[in-house]
Formats: structure tokens, sequence, C-alpha cells
């Protein structure tokens, strides 16, 4: 084997002289360098060829490799391999460059130039569609980057990640568009650092293919109705997807945009309980991706997002939680502007209790409330009791972990967002903050030492934390998601926060960042498993 650079030999346009016949033959394979790339050349029974000589796996010298009949070359790093002519990966993977070559006597010619831009853009979207359908995260980052080079748009891959998902989350929405979401703010923060805004982007295309692996389409319908916002909202409370879509869609057939649909879409999201806040987070997610990647964008998330809502859990009608409808029948009974909501006042509360609270303090202004349930819920993160994570002898309503707790805070960031915007929802919202309150504070434990998770300099704390997430070491989408939106969520609420308010919303977030986080239950299973089987 050979390596050395090209002599300079007159280039013609785009085609170069790589090496001799002469030279070529005595090793049957070489690598030349040629206006700055390396190139692999192969001396095959079907004549000379030439390739980039890097693996586009990772990057081995592929003039080491080995060439078999048929042109077909083995990178024997991992054993992958090409086609020689075509450049095709017989596994499956990332492409090969290949160049054209001519013999002109006894030299060797290359043809290094580059296809047109058209056909370079429709070849990363085909290689990257492979590799968010076989969810290859790492073969996902290479082409987001390759775009990325190439000039293009780099949300162009999160648009076609939403069209190739969208059909395909059965019950509408995951936390994988809400993470997009969440990691396009981070994005912007990264301030042209390449590296941090190629993790953003791979984070996002990364969950959205895990979530729709293996999945088929689950087409929605292709009906279209004028929009009503009563008519949608009420065909949601019926679980009728089929009207509310087909609403949908006529409404964007009549010119609406997402700001004339986010009003219904709130109402429906705080309808019930849903979904342990889910639902409203989603729709304050969905305004942000439209606004960021474009009208494109707009039919396929809010169609899937309908879908969410339709499927949404409603606990209010568990008995757990029966007492938040009176509650909110009875929101506003105590008219009283002179009372002044502390979190204190949630301090152990149940379910029941905190929504009495919540009513009695009704009369407040719905700001003072919402700062003071905020803190309660930050508290109770705080006094998470971490041994609930290894029980094993529980019933499944106490089935509750750390990203239980999350969702209060990603929950009340979302409810401050959607009812200073519409601050007739402001009653539900805050009666749901409190059901989180109530049923969290059931998990918490007394006597811990809460200062040893202060910050010294609480905003440069929760920025730190912030920081981590560009490596956050996790292996499961569902768990770094979460501390993505609950960091965010909290670093935009404690700066609107009083100072010892946003203190305990930093030292939440820096427990939950900074504890064990039990993710599988093996043992509480068997034994959930027998109990039920039992009673059969």
């Amino acid at each position: 084997m050979n390596t050395k650079a090209a002599p300079d030999h007159i280039e013609e346009n785009h085609w170069h002289y790589a090496q001799s016949m002469r030279e070529l033959r005595e090793n049957t394979v070489s690598m030349v360098r040629i206006d700055g790339r390396q190139i692999a050349l192969f001396d095959s029974p079907e004549g000379v060829r030439a390739c980039n000589n890097r693996c586009p796996h990772e990057g081995y010298p592929l003039f080491q490799g080995s060439l078999s009949d048929g042109c077909i070359l083995t990178c024997n790093w991992h054993n992958w391999k090409f086609n020689l002519d075509t450049g095709q990966n017989l596994f499956g993977g990332d492409r090969l460059r290949t160049y054209p070559v001519e013999l002109r006597g006894d030299e060797i010619w290359v043809d290094l130039a580059d296809p047109p831009y058209e056909d370079q853009y429709a070849h990363i979207l085909d290689s990257l569609r492979d590799a968010f359908d076989d969810h290859t995260y790492d073969r996902i980052s290479r082409e987001i980057a390759r775009l990325i080079r190439l000039g293009g748009d780099p949300f162009d891959g999160l648009r076609q990640a939403i069209d190739w998902s969208w059909q395909r989350m059965e019950f509408g929405w995951t936390h994988a568009y809400a993470g997009m979401a969440d990691w396009l703010v981070l994005y912007d923060e990264a301030d042209g650092d390449n590296e941090l805004e190629l993790v953003c982007l791979t984070e996002s295309l990364g969950h959205a293919s895990f979530d729709v692996l293996r999945e088929p389409e689950y087409p929605f319908t292709q009906d279209v109705l004028p929009f009503s916002e009563t008519g949608f909202v009420e065909a949601i409370e019926r679980e009728d997807e089929n009207t509310a879509v087909a609403m949908i869609r006529g409404g964007l057939k009549d010119g609406l945009a997402f700001s004339d649909f986010e009003r219904p879409l709130t109402q429906a999201a705080l309808a019930h309980y849903n979904d342990f806040g889910h639902s409203l987070i989603y729709v304050t997610k969905a305004g942000y991706l439209v606004g960021r990647l474009g009208d494109d964008v707009t039919e396929p998330l809010l169609l899937s997002l309908v879908r969410k809502i339709v499927y949404a859990t409603r606990e209010d009608r568990i008995p757990e939680f029966r007492h938040y409808q009176d509650a909110l029948e009875r929101w506003g009974d105590n008219q009283s502007r002179n009372l002044f909501p502390t979190a204190d006042q949630w301090n152990g509360c149940g379910i029941k209790s905190a929504l009495d609270t919540a009513v009695k303090y009704s009369g407040a202004s719905p700001e003072s409330i919402y700062l003071a349930l905020l803190e309660a819920n930050a508290l109770n993160m705080l006094r998470y009791d971490i041994r609930q994570q290894d029980k094993a002898h529980v019933t499944v309503s106490d089935n509750v972990g750390w990203l239980d707790f999350t969702h209060a805070l990603t929950f009340a960031n979302a409810v401050r967002r959607q009812c200073t915007r519409f601050p007739r929802f402001w009653p539900r919202g805050l009666l749901q903050m409190a059901c989180f309150v109530g049923r969290n504070s059931a998990f918490t434990t007394t006597g811990q030492d809460l200062s040893r998770w202060n910050f010294d300099n609480n905003e440069r704390g929760i920025d730190m934390l912030v920081n981590r997430l560009f490596d956050h070491g996790q292996d499961e989408y569902i768990v770094s998601v979460h501390l993505l939106k609950t960091a965010l969520a909290v670093r935009e609420e404690a700066a609107m926060a009083q100072a010892g308010q946003a203190a305990i919303l930093g030292a939440a977030l820096n427990r939950f960042f900074n504890s064990p986080l039990k993710r599988k239950q093996a043992r509480r299973t068997a034994y959930q498993s027998l109990q039920f089987v039992s009673g059969e």
C-alpha cells in the first residue's frame, strides 16, 4: 500500500492528476492527497476505482480495507461494505463518496467535482431518512453535519423529522416534539457554537426517531369542516377526533394560523386535569415550534396535538381528584382581596385540602396564587422522599417518582404562559396546580436538610445545570427530556419570581439533577402483577 501527495500536474477544471498506473500497480491500492482530500485508489479487475479514503462511518482509512470480487470494498474496522461502482453501503448505512476516473496514457485522473447542490441535498435527506427510520443516532448526527456543511438550512432536518413522524405517533404528540421546542431554545443560545448546535439538532431528531421506531402510520381523517371554537372544544370533549381534526383542516384551508387555534386548544387542554399536565405543556410547545419552523409544520403539529388531547387521560374523573370539579364551581366564593397566599398554606395538604385552600384564596390576584402554588410545588420536589423509589410492595397508584414531581413545575410554566394570554382560564390552571401539590405531598418527608441544595448564586447555578444538558449522559430520552424541560421551565420561572422563591426553584432543580433516578422497578412490577392476577 502506498500513500503520497499527487504531483503538481496541471488541473483541468475539476479533473486532477492522481498518480501513474505504474505506481498503482506496484501496490494495487494507494492513497493520495489531492486538493486537501484523501483519495483511495484501487487497481481492481474491473478497472481503477477511486473513493474518499475516510470511511463515512467513523473515518477508518479505506485504503487499508479489503477489496473483493464485484468491486466490494470492506472497511476492516467495523466490516462495513461498499460497492465501489456506486458508493452504495451494502449494510444500509452512510454511502461512500466515489469519484469518476479517467486513464490518460499512464496517468490516472480523478474528477473531484461536487454534484449539484440539489442532488447533494436530496442525497443527504434520503440518507437522513434511512438513519431516522433505523434510529441510528450517530448517523443522524453525521447527516445533519453534512447538511450544515452543504450550506442547507439545518432546520430542514427538524421539519422532515416532523413530516416523517407525526402520523406514526399512535396517540398523538409525545415528549419528542416538546423536547424539540426546548432544544431549539438552547440552539439559539449556543450562538454559533457548531458543536452545541449539532447536539440540539441531533437530540431533537433522535428522540422523534425513537418514539416512532418500527411504528406504522395511523392515518388522520381527510374530512374538512368549517372551524368553530365552540364546536372544536365540544368535539374534543366527546373524544371525537375526526370532527376536531376536520375543523383544524377547515380552519387552515380558510387561512387561519396557530394563533387562531391557541385559545380553544388551551381551553380543551384545561377542560380536565388532563394527562398530568402534558396537554397544556404541549400547546405552549406547539406554538413555539410553529413560530420557529414555519407554516409547513403547522398542520402536522396541530393534528397530532388534537389527537393527543382527545386521547388524554382525565384524572379529575377518578376518585383521587373527585373534588376538583366542586372546587372549580366554588372558585371566587371568597371575594376578599386582603388575603395573601403563601406556600406555607399548602404545606402537607392532601388533594382535597389543597383544592379547598386554593378556593379560600381565590379572591386574591391569580398571579399571587400562582407564585404561592409554584413555590409549594418546588418545595415538594425538595421534600420528595427518595426512598419511595425503592419500595417494592406498593399499589399502582403509588408508582410515583422523580419525573412525576417535575411535571408540577413544567405544568406551572405552561399555566403562567397560557393563562396570562387567556386570563379566564386561571381558575382551572391554579386548581390543577393545587392538584399537583396535594398529590405529590403524600410522597414527601420532613426533617431533611434542604439547604444543601441551595446555590451560592442561584442564577449562575441554574445556568450551570442548563449547560449540563449539552452532554447529559442519559441513555433514555424520557429522562433527558425531563431534565431539559424542567431546567428551562425553572430558569424561566425563577427569572420572574421573588428572590426567595427563585432560590427554592433552583434548589429543587439542583436536587433533581443530582439525585439517583430509578427507572426500572423489577420487584415492584412482579409484586403488582401477582396481586393483580390473584384477584382475577
